[in-house]
């Protein structure tokens, strides 16, 4: 009998190709920001131990214990548990899987423990932006092309609750403009790091100057942009670069539009936009909001059965619909109540 031949055409990779291809994968792993983090926190650390002549690599649970015993009068809670998480990645990416810096080991669980009942575990956030404070900002908004970005940045950045990341990386080949609203392809978010993706509706506001279809549609008319990154960098004489806003720089944007409305920006960050869209409702629409926030934060079902959009019409004219009901900050906004999609069997669009 003759043997098969092995019909793989691709070219045989040396084992040194190999395993470069898996260090690369394996460091694809975790997102950018993980892994900045990473790299900062184990610094700290080994600065520490440097300062006080102590091992870092491998390093004892008492010297972790030491360290986060130093830190906790000026840190979060949070920051040193993400410290502990960044010493034990360090320790088993050096072939360590015993981390000095995991909660068995007593005398780092004692001492958190401690900190956390001595300084509590509340993280104090950036405040939420809401209603009254979008349109206060949008019509301070100036005239000219970065005022058109800034407005635009805002006003779907608020309508869809989205992340810093997700406005930073939004491209204009994922939006889709329908009679009703707008339908937004997010390949990738926080939640999402294997790129299944989602789509997110926005409905059309009945008000011109708070509708962010509107103002998408001015934006890309006016910049011709076709293809690529949807929020760019504003030079000082008003061109459009070709690059994507850095997720950083967006933060900034924010908080310069709400400072020429005359706020307080020491309380105002980049995640105020989407802290805004999923604060506490009042009234009637409280359950309604609180279905508007699952879909924000990447569910694929509103309560009552209505879906995201997973690519037909039907499903498209779902998720603008739900939002449009499910948010009430769009209500206010002027976005009208558009009617429910017709789920009847043969009903046509």
């Amino acid at each position: 009998m003759s043997r098969k031949q092995n019909t793989h055409t691709s070219p045989l990779l040396s084992v040194k190709e190999l395993a470069e291809k898996a260090r690369l994968y394996a460091k694809s792993a975790k997102a950018h920001s993980t892994m900045r983090a990473y790299t900062s926190d184990w610094l700290h650390f080994e600065n520490w131990c440097q300062l006080h002549q102590l091992q870092s690599l491998p390093a004892s649970p008492d010297t972790v214990a030491l360290y986060v015993a130093d830190i906790a009068s000026n840190h979060t809670v949070a920051t040193i548990t993400r410290r502990l998480c960044s010493i034990t990645a360090k320790h088993r990416a050096s072939g360590f899987a015993n981390s000095p810096a995991k909660a068995h080991h007593l005398v780092v669980s004692e001492t958190m423990k401690g900190i956390r009942r001595v300084f509590g575990t509340v993280q104090k956030g950036k405040n939420p932006l809401l209603t009254a404070d979008i349109r206060r900002i949008v019509a301070k908004c100036p005239k000219g092309t970065r005022g058109d970005r800034d407005k635009l940045l805002i006003l779907i950045g608020f309508a869809g609750a989205f992340r810093r990341s997700e406005l930073a990386h939004m491209r204009v080949q994922d939006l889709t403009i329908y009679k009703d609203g707008l339908v937004i392809d997010l390949p990738r978010s926080k939640t999402d790091q294997e790129g299944e993706g989602r789509k997110v509706g926005i409905p059309r506001g009945s008000k011109r100057a708070t509708c962010p279809v509107r103002a998408l549609e001015h934006w890309l008319a006016t910049t011709k942009i076709s293809i690529g990154a949807l929020l760019r960098p504003v030079s000082k004489n008003g061109r459009v670069l070709a690059r994507r806003l850095h997720p950083d720089s967006i933060g900034l944007i924010i908080k310069r539009a709400a400072a020429r409305a005359g706020m307080d920006v020491r309380s105002i960050a980049g995640h105020s936009l989407r802290q805004g869209v999923l604060a506490k409702p009042q009234g009637i629409n409280a359950q309604k909001s609180r279905s508007c926030a699952r879909l924000a934060t990447n569910h694929s079902k509103f309560s009552g059965g209505t879906y995201a959009a997973r690519g037909s019409s039907q499903t498209v004219r779902h998720a603008i619909w739900a939002c449009s009901v499910a948010d009430p900050s769009q209500v206010v906004l002027g976005a009208p109540l558009l009617r429910a999609p017709d789920r009847r069997k043969g009903a046509t669009e």
